[in-house]
């Protein structure tokens, strides 16, 4: 893995240094190699210590962690956050979007407020375009913690828009805070994430979970075919679930 190929990918997307954020790289993480990871960690640690971007956190490879859980886990550790009220909620609704939506921590934790939409008779989550409608009792999940907010006392926070507020002002929690406390609740990450991913492309049309759940249409596709899904001829012109 060369930096340069790392540099090239970034490019395409329309980022740069400077910009990435740590969903951008969980998103990369998650589709190269563990190998590849690891090569890649001390030229990030260089250009974070430079000034030349963020400073962000790599996740060590533990073995086995690229291969999804099974369908039966995932709907069974879902149905335990949701009924079972003895984990911190941050903690269950984070991991609960992950199993659900398979969206990577670094993105989950930039949610605003403002990204839970209640003006209709549904409510809706800004994910990507179109919102995605959010069922219950998982809705009821997240506009309880929508109005329970934690790190929200201090003066520098009362005006904080994020979902997971973190400590430090104007900051959302941070991967290595909440990260943790997921998997005290006994999920694993990457592996429920793959595992709600595939799940998602095998139910509807790669370009249309792209579009919807704010991936790249590469990503989709890449799962989709490693989900072994049949939406081979959808047209990427629809934009409707």
């Amino acid at each position: 893995m060369r930096v340069g190929d790392f540099l090239a990918g970034i490019q395409e997307q329309g980022l740069t240094l400077a910009r990435l954020r740590q969903d951008d790289l969980d998103h990369w993480i998650v589709t190269h190699q563990p190998r590849q990871r690891q090569l890649l960690k001390p030229f990030l640690t260089w250009a974070a210590n430079a000034g030349h971007m963020p400073r962000l956190h790599v996740a060590p490879h533990r073995s086995g962690q690229r291969s999804p859980i099974t369908q039966h886990r995932r709907i069974g550790l879902l149905r335990k956050l949701i009924t079972d009220d003895t984990g911190e909620l941050r903690a269950r609704v984070a991991a609960i979007l992950l199993l659900l939506y398979a969206q990577p921590l670094g993105r989950i934790l930039r949610l605003t407020i403002d990204d839970i939409d209640t003006t209709g008779s549904d409510v809706l989550l800004r994910l990507g375009d179109p919102p995605t409608p959010v069922p219950e009792p998982v809705a009821e999940l997240l506009l309880t913690l929508r109005d329970q907010r934690t790190n929200m006392r201090t003066a520098t926070n009362r005006d904080a828009r994020w979902l997971f507020p973190g400590r430090r002002a104007g900051q959302p929690l941070t991967t290595r805070t909440i990260a943790p406390l997921i998997r005290d609740l006994g999920v694993p990450t990457v592996p429920g994430r793959l595992a709600a991913l595939h799940q998602l492309v095998l139910q509807s049309p790669a370009p249309v979970v792209a579009q919807a759940l704010g991936f790249h249409h590469t990503t989709t596709h890449r799962h989709h075919a490693a989900a072994g899904g049949t939406w081979n001829r959808y047209s990427p012109s629809r934009n409707t679930l």
